[in-house]
């Protein structure tokens, strides 16, 4: 997004769009290309979703229910990453694929994802959501927040070209229920937090995707934006803390069942623990009625170095 423009899911669309190419190591192959941001080294969701769109790819008549993943290297920004899938079972009832990422010649991503063709009839269960959230009309945006009150806190390592991003340069908009983190850590320094999450623009097609497996990508791709943020909530750093270092390492994502993503999500989120520079977080997706979609758990490396 650049100044006087109006921020659009343009960004999601181009990550999970995904070009054959022809294997070198397993059964079929892809290529995608990593989406700008302002850090040294590539959004982690890029990888979570370009890896499930490429399995879903190579599947059909099942629905992808769970992946599991490590990240192995940091990815280069703006650079194509090579996504090798091997078919490792093709059964009546399930399919398991594993993914691996290749960037510069070296492993930098593997998921492993399984399929279902599932069964109707059988009894369902939902969880519920967090009681007493305001509505996300009540809150501010992450652009009207960054240019608000916040204007006025100390930048720390916050970047004009940081702003932009978090205010919309991330295909999706975001509230934060208690305030965000961004520059200080808004409300308590509580292990919950909630954040309302909705498209900034229609999705449209993907190549290569049916509109289900679109909108499943679209919650692979967005899931890792906030996940560590009730983690760095209860720790009391904020992203611009100078010092800061913050890593993906591994992730865990299931998809409980189909849900429109044209409207407003809440993503639930908990700090599990905390320790030797790593933290762990849960997050669960709800439709705005409360219908629970899907459930993450990750990992990731948190070190202050100042």
């Amino acid at each position: 997004m650049t100044a006087g423009t109006e921020p659009t899911s343009a960004v999601f669309a181009a990550a999970v769009t995904l070009k054959p190419a022809e294997p070198e190591h397993y059964d079929l192959a892809f290529t995608a290309t990593t989406q700008p941001c302002p850090w040294p080294k590539a959004y982690g969701g890029d990888m979570v979703a370009q890896a499930a769109a490429a399995a879903m790819r190579s599947v059909e008549g099942k629905t992808l229910h769970s992946t599991h993943s490590y990240f192995l290297r940091p990815v280069d920004i703006g650079a194509e990453v090579r996504y090798e899938v091997e078919l490792l079972r093709d059964g009546r009832g399930y399919a398991t694929r594993q993914v691996r990422g290749f960037q510069n010649g070296k492993p930098v991503y593997v998921c492993l994802a399984n399929f279902a063709a599932g069964e109707p009839g059988s009894a369902t269960y939902s969880a519920e959501p967090p009681a007493g959230v305001p509505a996300p009309e009540e809150l501010p945006s992450s652009a009207s927040y960054l240019s608000g009150t916040a204007s006025e806190a100390p930048r720390g390592t916050m970047t004009d070209a940081s702003r932009e991003y978090w205010s919309g340069g991330r295909s999706f908009d975001m509230r934060h229920v208690p305030g965000p983190v961004y520059l200080t850590v808004e409300g308590e320094r509580s292990p919950q937090q909630a954040v309302w999450v909705r498209p900034f623009g229609k999705l449209g097609s993907v190549d290569g995707l049916t509109d289900a497996q679109r909108d499943l990508a679209a919650l692979a791709y967005v899931c890792d934006y906030t996940i560590l943020e009730p983690v760095l909530r209860v720790l009391g750093l904020a992203w611009a803390r100078p010092g800061l270092v913050t890593a993906s390492l591994d992730h865990a994502m299931w998809f409980h069942r189909p849900g429109p993503l044209d409207g407003w999500l809440l993503y639930a989120q908990e700090a599990v623990a905390a320790e030797s520079g790593r933290g762990l977080a849960t997050g669960r997706f709800f439709t705005a009625p409360g219908v629970h979609l899907a459930t993450v758990v990750q990992e990731g490396l948190i070190r202050t170095t100042s």
